[in-house]
């Protein structure tokens, strides 16, 4: 984290909230995220998950760009390593969805969460993502320390 660790309050709404077990984002589904069919899109699911990680360390003070512009001595990215998702149910054309997000733990350079997305109190989406950060040359970088007290769920 840095000296930039707040969020323009223009987006802050747009970025969801941090909760105590994490992060949670709302979304409605548009005409875009939707196939013929009327249901949303499997792969648009991807999205909805990947905005709810991203959102969340945005809003925990790790920016992306901070990463990519070496503010931590090198050039970190944040790769997804593994990820398994559970079809449920479908959503379909607006639709308020609700992303939660939350981290189950931290070890090296892993980080191990648990997403799911809801419409009201259906469970539509269930999924456990492995991610981790790795320079530039794509070698394995350790979870910096500060930030498991950021992304571990509050006791």
């Amino acid at each position: 984290m840095s000296g930039n660790d707040t969020i323009d309050p223009g987006l802050a709404g747009l970025a969801g909230e941090l909760t105590d077990f994490g992060h949670r984002l709302k979304a409605l589904v548009y005409y875009a995220d939707t196939d013929f069919s009327g249901v949303v899109y499997h792969a648009r699911y991807l999205e909805f998950l990947e905005r709810g990680r991203s959102d969340f360390l945005r809003l925990a003070g790790v920016h992306h760009t901070e990463l990519a512009d070496g503010v931590h001595g090198e050039k970190l990215v944040w790769v997804v390593r593994r990820m398994e998702i559970d079809f449920r149910a479908p959503a379909r054309i607006d639709d308020v969805l609700t992303i939660d997000t939350r981290t189950e733990s931290v070890s090296g350079a892993r980080i191990f969460m648990v997403q799911q997305i809801r419409r009201g109190d259906d469970l539509l989406i269930e999924a456990r993502v492995e991610a981790a950060i790795i320079s530039e040359s794509g070698k394995p970088r350790r979870f910096p320390k500060e930030w498991a007290a950021v992304f571990l769920p509050k006791a």
